[in-house]
This record gives structure tokens, C-alpha cells and sequence, in this order.
């Protein structure tokens, strides 16, 4: 061990923290606490170790109810960061089925945050020379309010409770707006073969979602931030194939059309406005139900047994906003659909995968059955794909997940915010800055400047040894890897 780690060590010692090294994994606890499992991160070489983070995933391990124990294991993706609401970003939770706890706050409020990617069989010069008008149509429905998205009541109450699949199986009958330019024959094929659970959680609970979203059989609604990106991190980009890693697969996923120099569309968003109402409700929730004459844990975080039926009502409200979620990136995919075949011609544009990267689920695992909860942290399992996006300025990559068992078949889902968006902020009208920011030469469409600055290339941490360490502890393959042509930032 190096003298400037074993200082290292000692200063977060200082913070309450017990922390080790096992190559290159980092084990973690709060001091004098013996009964909560080791948390695991897997870091690059040289990567900072932040005592924030670390403290917040020292806190998740020690998560315990009085009438239901603790947490069975806990560990973090390479691109870990502390969160906001005091659980880190990359953080991968693993509970017992039967008798263990379930933490909301461990999923939070961006309930179904994820990845989606649509391929093209245009060459980059193709797309080049028609991108303007592309970028105009886009720009009206991403960003000035033109998508048109509606559905009557039956919709909606089918979206919620099933997902894409009840949701369309609705809006095929009456479509309104952007609906009437949707092939539905193509978005149920994708439901079926390329969207992780298949487009739905079972059964979503109307009863709370939103009130202004809730109508009659035949009351048309249009949802005010359904096909929407939303702010932060989340983004439409267009990419291009910069190079083709693992051409058998390659050739398998993009159906005989890979090739360097094709383009493709990466989205990344979720449930929008109804996961903040549901996530938010649910952590008030938890809060009040909290064992009467129990002290509240000093962490804040607040688990519910498993066996309870507080768990069960909480997975209805969390499928209704995973729905919202699944569906909100159909509607962005076919925006993009729409107006890619407006301007270049009828094509198939078909979905290689959508993936989510916040959500509380049962999983297989070896030969039991466990909950696991991801927060900032994609599936990685066995021969799936894994999409695992960079900054605007910088790589995103395809991989194929290795299913590893350490890691729960989790990976990360993306680089990790290197610098917060307030200190960022600092950067936002001092033009000077660009080339240090990262911005030279970047294509960011957006109404708001400090969006571009918040998310530039220098707030993130380097792509590369990210998925280099994630190779190097068998968790993902890459299959392909991307460059950014233009990104869509709300």
C-alpha cells in the first residue's frame, strides 16, 4: 500500500469510516460497526476516493429494522457519487426475499431512470447533410412543446397499471396527436424482444398517481412531461460508431447493419414529474410508519420489512411509475422516429434495448432468489445488453453483461459526476472556459446555457477506466463504441 493511500485511509478513519483495500475493490464500514456486511466498490486505479460517498454507502449497509434485521449486501459501480438525498449514486442494494428489508429511499424519486437505443442505417455523411432539418423538428418537440402527446382515459389507466403494453394496446384504437404517426406493430416487437421486463412492472396502483392525470374512459389528458427529457444528466444524443469491439455480436445486434460510421440515437430519462410525486410521497411514508417509540436511525434512511404489507403497497406505487417511465422513453424514441423518417425517407430505425437503472426488484442469483435494489447502477446480466453512456464530449459504449456474481450482475450507468452541478454553475457566463470545460466543438441543442455547462465534459469523471475496470472484474463486455454528434439537453 502507497503512503499517500495509508494517508488516505487514515483521514477518512478520522470520518468515522473503516476502510480497506482488496485489489481493486474497496471495503467499507462505519467504525465499531461489526454487524453490518462490508460494502464493496470497485474503483479505477487512481480514482479519488470521496469520504461523502463512502459514508452515504457505509450508512446503506448499515440500514436495519427493528423487526426485520439489515441489509444481506451492499456494493457500488465504479461511477459511485454521493446522491442528493444521502443514498449514492451507484449503489446496489441486495435484501432477502422473505424476511428481510426493502429500502424506498434506495430507489428514490427518479423512479425508472434508463437507457435507450435506437440504430439507424444511415453513414454519418447521410445524416450529416440533412441534420439541420432534423435538429429544428426535434428541437420544437423536445425542447419548445410541439410533440402532441395525448391518449383518452382508458390509456392512461393503462399505462399505469401494465406499462407499454397497456398503454398502446389502447392508443392504437383512438390515436391523437404524435400517436397517429406510431407503427404499433414495431413498438410491441420491441416490447417484446428488446425492453428489459418487457415494457411493465404488474400491476402499477392507480390510486397514486397524480390526480391531474387520472380521467374518465373517454377524457382526453396530455400529460404535461410525457416525451420529455428532463433535467440533470438526462439527454437525447445522436451518436455515431466509432469502433466495433466484439464484431459477432455487433453484427447479431444491429441486425447485419453494424459498421464504424453509422448512426445511432442514445436516450436517457425516466418517469419524470409523476416519479418525483410518487418517490417523494412513498419517503414521507416510510418515515411516518416507522415503529412508534423507535428511534429514528441516524442515517435517515428508513427500511419496511419485506414480509409486510407496506412492501406490497410500495411495489404497486413503484410499478405505476416505472410504467410512466417505460412508456415516456417510447414516446421519445418515436418522436425521434417520426421525424427521422419526415426527413430522410420511411425507415425501420429499429430499438437495440431499453434498459432501466432505478428500480427495486426480485432477481435470480445462483440458487436463491434475492430483492435487489439499483440506484445510478444498470442490469449486466449474462449475454444482455448493457448500455453505458459518457458526457457529451467523451465515448458512451454497448457492452454485453457478464452476469457476475460479486456484483449482483450490476454495472454502471456511466461515468459519475466528477464535480456538482453548483460548483459547476460558476462557469455558466464566463465564456473564457470552453476549452477547459470540455465544450471546443461540442453540438449541445438546448434553451438553457447552464444546462450545457452543468453537464459539460469536465463535470464527469474519464469513461474509459471505468469500463476498462468493469472488463477487468468480469462484469461487462464492450461490444461497440460510440462518439457524440449532437446531444438535447432540457
Amino acid at each position: 500500500m502507497s503512503k499517500k493511500l495509508e494517508r488516505v485511509l487514515r483521514a477518512l478513519a478520522r470520518e468515522g469510516l473503516d476502510v480497506r483495500k482488496d485489489d481493486l475493490v474497496y471495503k467499507v464500514r462505519l467504525s465499531g460497526d461489526t454487524n453490518s456486511p462490508e460494502a464493496e466498490v470497485l474503483l479505477p486505479e487512481g480514482f479519488k476516493l470521496e469520504a461523502k460517498a463512502l459514508k452515504q454507502l457505509a450508512n446503506l449497509a448499515a440500514v436495519h429494522h427493528p423487526d426485520a434485521g439489515g441489509v444481506k449486501h451492499c456494493c457500488a459501480t465504479p461511477d459511485f457519487h454521493p446522491g442528493d438525498s444521502g443514498i449514492p449514486i451507484g449503489s446496489v442494494v441486495v435484501n432477502d426475499p422473505d424476511h428481510g428489508i426493502a429500502i424506498p429511499a434506495a430507489v428514490g424519486t427518479d423512479i425508472n431512470c434508463g437507457m435507450r437505443l435506437h440504430y439507424t442505417d444511415l453513414d454519418v455523411g447521410e445524416f450529416m447533410a440533412r441534420k439541420d432539418e432534423l435538429v429544428a423538428l426535434l428541437k420544437g418537440d423536445y425542447l419548445l412543446g410541439t410533440r402532441d402527446v395525448g391518449m383518452y382515459g382508458d390509456a392512461a389507466h393503462g399505462m399505469f397499471e401494465w406499462g407499454v403494453d397497456g398503454w398502446a394496446e389502447h392508443v392504437r384504437k383512438r390515436p391523437t396527436g404524435m400517436a397517429e404517426h406510431i407503427v404499433f406493430e414495431q413498438v410491441q416487437a420491441d416490447v417484446n424482444k428488446h425492453t428489459h421486463f418487457h415494457g411493465g412492472l404488474y400491476c402499477g396502483d392507480m390510486s397514486v398517481v397524480p390526480e391531474k392525470l387520472l380521467a374518465g374512459k373517454n377524457d382526453l389528458i396530455r400529460p404535461d412531461d410525457l416525451g420529455t427529457i428532463g433535467r440533470g444528466n438526462h439527454f437525447v444524443e445522436i451518436q455515431v460508431i466509432d469502433e466495433i469491439l466484439d464484431p459477432s455480436l455487433a453484427w447479431e445486434w444491429f441486425g447485419g447493419e453494424a459498421r464504424q460510421g453509422l448512426v445511432v440515437c442514445m436516450i436517457h430519462s425516466g418517469s419524470r414529474m409523476v416519479g418525483k410525486a410518487i418517490g417523494g410521497n412513498w419517503l414521507d411514508r416510510v418515515r411516518r410508519e416507522w415503529p412508534k417509540g423507535m428511534k429514528f436511525p441516524e442515517s435517515k434512511i428508513f427500511p419496511v420489512p419485506v414480509d409486510s404489507p407496506l412492501f406490497e403497497e410500495y411495489e404497486a406505487a413503484q410499478a405505476a411509475a416505472a410504467n410512466y417511465g417505460f412508456v415516456n422513453r417510447v414516446i421519445l424514441g418515436e418522436l425521434w422516429r417520426r421525424r427521422m423518417r419526415e426527413v430522410f425517407g420511411m425507415r425501420d430505425l429499429p430499438l437495440l434495448w431499453d434498459q432501466p437503472h432505478n428500480l427495486m426488484n426480485f432477481e435470480p442469483h445462483g440458487d436463491e432468489t434475492v430483492l435487489i435494489t439499483r440506484k445510478g447502477a444498470c442490469p449486466a446480466h449474462r449475454d444482455l445488453p448493457t448500455i453505458i453512456p459518457g458526457s457529451m464530449g467523451t465515448a458512451s459504449y454497448l457492452c454485453v453483461g457478464m452476469g457476475s456474481e460479486r456484483f449482483y450482475s450490476s454495472a454502471s450507468h456511466g461515468a459519475g459526476r466528477a464535480t456538482s452541478r453548483g460548483r459547476m454553475g460558476r462557469f455558466v457566463r464566463d465564456a473564457d472556459h470552453e476549452k477547459e470545460l470540455g465544450l471546443d466543438g461540442i453540438e449541445c441543442v438546448t434553451l438553457r446555457d447552464e444546462r450545457r455547462v452543468e453537464e459539460a465534459p469536465a463535470a464527469y469523471k474519464p469513461i474509459d477506466p471505468i469500463i476498462d475496470v468493469q472488463v477487468a472484474a468480469g462484469i461487462i463486455k464492450p461490444v461497440v463504441k460510440f462518439r457524440p454528434l449532437l446531444t438535447f439537453k432540457a
